[in-house]
Parts: structure tokens; C-alpha cells; sequence
């Protein structure tokens, strides 16, 4: 089986999770991994499992995402498929599953597709890497939301087992 992973990233730790989502699958090399500016000139017809994961910034996803969905769905629709959300709101516990997370809600009201499996992990706060705007905004989020905020630390919320997991399940899906 070919399976795609598409991944819409904005610091890296969706595509970090995508990397260790197909070394955990059966059949990693006949696994592709690409950021979602690749995958319009792709042909996903060549793929029998498609799996998008996008990160949230500033309480939204990037807008091709819902512009490479909407190009893609009847394919998408066809295929065995997934989706999952990479968000720092999903390190609360009572809003780190598909049913309880907020961007996951939202995702499913914007657009038509429904994956046929769905899962959220925590990101990451990296304020070293960030740009002065950046890190004081999500500094002012991160004490809005009881989160972290010493800017001179990084902070990775992602549950690498959960990961694993889902990661079985695609690989013998």
C-alpha cells in the first residue's frame, strides 16, 4: 500500500510528527511525506491511503489546506484517509480528542470533507525560535490560557506514545 502524508506546518512540529508517524508504520518506504505547497502538483490518485495533518496558529489553519481539500475531495472521499491537528490547546486533557478540541469542531464546520479517522495532538511552544511579535503574542495567549511563559524555554506538549498509536492504526488500516 502507498500512502501520502501531507503535512501544513508552521514551525516544524507537524512535519516532525508526520516523520514519526511513518517510522512507525509497517511499510515506511512506501511512504511519501510532503509539505502541502507540493502536494497541488501531485497526482494523489497514485495512493491508496492519504493522510493531511496542519497545525493551528493564531486560532486558525492555513487556508490551503481547505484550498487543497476542496481541490481533492472526491479523490480524498475514494481513498482510505485521515486527518489529524497539531495545536498547543490539546495539552489540556479535556481538550485533546477529536470530540473536545475546538480546531477539530471548527475544521469539521469549514469544510465538507469527513476523514474517516481523526486525531488531535499537542504541538509546541518554542519561544527561542519565534520573532519578537510571535513570541509576545503567544507569551499573551500562553497567560490567557494558564500555559507556559518563560520565553527563554521551549516547551513540547506533543504525546509521542499517542503518536505511536495512532500510527499502528494507519499502518494496518
Amino acid at each position: 500500500m502507498k500512502s501520502l502524508i501531507i503535512y501544513s506546518s508552521t514551525d516544524g512540529q507537524t512535519k516532525k510528527i508526520c516523520e514519526v508517524i511513518r517510522e512507525n508504520f509497517n511499510n515506511k518506504e512506501f511512504i511519501k511525506i510532503l509539505p502541502i505547497e507540493d502536494a497541488f502538483n501531485l497526482d494523489i490518485n497514485n495512493y491508496d491511503q492519504i493522510i493531511l495533518g496542519a497545525s493551528i496558529r493564531y486560532g486558525n489553519y492555513k487556508s490551503n489546506l481547505f484550498k487543497f481539500i476542496k481541490n481533492n475531495i472526491g479523490i480524498l472521499d475514494k481513498k482510505k484517509n485521515a486527518f489529524f491537528s497539531v495545536n498547543v490547546v490539546a495539552r489540556k486533557s479535556e481538550k485533546n480528542t477529536p470530540g473536545t478540541n475546538p480546531y477539530i469542531k471548527k475544521f469539521l464546520k469549514k469544510t465538507n470533507w469527513r476523514p474517516k479517522k481523526i486525531e488531535v495532538f499537542a504541538g509546541k511552544v518554542d519561544y527561542p525560535n519565534y520573532n519578537f511579535f510571535n513570541k509576545l503574542v503567544i507569551r499573551f495567549i500562553m497567560f490567557i490560557t494558564k500555559g507556559p511563559t518563560d520565553i527563554s524555554q521551549s516547551y513540547e506538549f506533543t504525546d509521542w506514545k499517542k503518536v505511536q498509536k495512532f500510527s499502528k492504526e494507519l499502518s494496518n488500516y
